[in-house]
């Protein structure tokens, strides 16, 4: 049993002062209320931790080797994407646990408590299979139980290059399943999580309406039938395009005319999407899975953040490349996009509520639903992800309430606050360091000497 006394927590109630939440060995909230017990951990404000709800682990390894102009007269989100295949060549089962390893402790740093992996590097070097279909998915598991951090695993379904079914190449070659081997991975997958902590979850992901064709989207939804989905949807212009045009529909026009879409679902970025698509996705009820950082880098587009939430709307935050970790910097670039398009300020706050207090709830439940993990909210009952920060230094200046996480998401220093991190009751942080920060750093340090990778 642990026992934390904070000064402050925020509450599916609000703000309350001078709180205990006891942790039971299960790694669960068993009570929140008022000091009974020595504690065994102070902190000045105690905080629900989000799940990352959009991650390519792999690509953390490439962060700062795409900004190079390259022959393309513009640059562009289809120029990365090729240097990312190049890159693919490289990387073994065990680069991957490494990186995936420097990756989760980053997140747990950073005061996420859960991550939901999508993950679609299954194959090797040209697309041979490995001899255990599940090897990289192993490795992405071993790199969790490593790290401590809470995870969502989401095995990715990608068969073809374009919405002309051509075949895959190149780099795409290490990501190729088709419906049946899908289905196969998945249920090897599922064998992994049954033998995992009790908090650790599965789901699947069709990649993208680029990447299946309908009939194999319909099989493996219909299939592999419990747990989150998630898929890429409406990120590019040209993906726009190109679904219309063999389609018949926009993207999340299509989907949400042709799949039950509801709470189960998670639609990565949705950048590229019309007012009325906006408000039809908002009632489905299905998360927004936002990653504004990423989506910055890629030049995706600005999502219509505002109007998503007014009709309703749910959404989450993810890293997704992993080109910078940090929870409360992908907040603040969601919110300084909408006023950037606006030309106005406080665009996401309401009347009774802060704009980092409407942010950073809508990531705890957002990330919540979409990792379909019981969190997100300090009440009993509740697996117990939570991030305990200080308050007495420049950034926060011992602020309260939605002050305090305005000053945590706008103020620059957030991160540099956050001294502990528990995922489903597992101290992985104390003192703003993870408990094994130095042996995994070494491991990714060796790993990219070995990659020697310029892109």
């Amino acid at each position: 049993m642990q026992v934390i006394h904070a000064k402050q927590a925020l509450t599916p109630g609000g703000w309350q002062s001078d709180i205990e939440v006891i942790i039971g060995a299960d790694g669960r909230i068993d009570s929140v209320g008022p000091h009974t017990m020595p504690p065994t951990q102070r902190n000045d404000l105690l905080l629900p931790a989000p799940v990352n709800l959009h991650s390519h682990a792999f690509q953390r390894a490439m962060a700062g080797l795409t900004e190079a102009r390259g022959p393309d007269p513009r640059d562009s989100f289809w120029s990365w994407r090729r240097l990312m295949y190049r890159f693919l060549d490289q990387l073994t089962p065990q680069h991957i646990e490494a990186i995936t390893a420097q990756v989760f402790m980053e997140m747990l740093e950073a005061g996420y408590g859960a991550v939901a992996e999508f993950h679609y590097l299954h194959n090797d070097v040209g697309g041979r299979p490995y001899d255990n279909p599940a090897e990289t998915s192993e490795r992405i598991i071993a790199a969790a139980l490593h790290s401590g951090i809470g995870l969502t695993m989401l095995p990715v379904h990608y068969q073809f290059g374009g919405c002309d079914r051509r075949a895959l190449n190149g780099g795409q070659r290490r990501f190729g399943t088709d419906p049946a081997q899908f289905l196969r991975l998945h249920a090897d997958v599922g064998v992994l999580i049954a033998q995992s902590p009790d908090d650790f979850a599965l789901g699947l992901a069709p990649h993208s309406l680029r990447a299946v064709d309908p009939a194999g989207l319909a099989e493996v939804v219909q299939q592999a039938a419990s747990g989150p989905v998630h898929m890429h949807l409406a990120e590019q212009t040209a993906e726009v395009d190109e679904v219309l045009a063999a389609w018949g529909a926009r993207p999340t026009e299509w989907l949400l005319a042709n799949h039950e879409v509801d709470a189960r679902w998670c639609l990565i970025h949705c950048t590229q999407m019309t007012e009325a698509e906006t408000g039809a996705l908002a009632a489905s009820g299905a998360v927004a899975g936002l990653c504004p950082i990423t989506e910055s880098s890629l030049g995706d587009g600005i999502f219509n953040g505002k109007s998503f939430l007014d009709a309703g709307g749910r959404i989450g935050i993810g890293s997704d490349s992993n080109v910078q970790i940090t929870l409360f910097e992908e907040l603040k670039t969601l919110e300084y996009s909408q006023r950037l398009r606006d030309r106005s300020r406080a665009v996401l706050a309401t009347q009774d509520r802060s704009t980092g207090r409407v942010l950073y709830e809508a990531a705890a439940a957002g990330g919540a639903q979409a990792g379909g993990r019981d969190c997100g909210r300090i009440a009993v009952g509740a697996i117990a992800d939570l991030t305990g920060l200080e308050a007495d230094n420049p950034w926060l200046c011992n602020r309260h309430g939605d002050a305090a996480l305005d000053s945590l998401i706008f103020g620059g220093g957030g991160q540099a606050c956050i001294r502990d991190v528990w995922s489903a009751g597992r101290h992985v942080v104390t003192e703003g360091r993870h408990f094994r920060r130095d042996a995994v750093v070494a491991d990714f340090k060796r790993t990219m000497r070995q990659l020697e990778t310029s892109l």
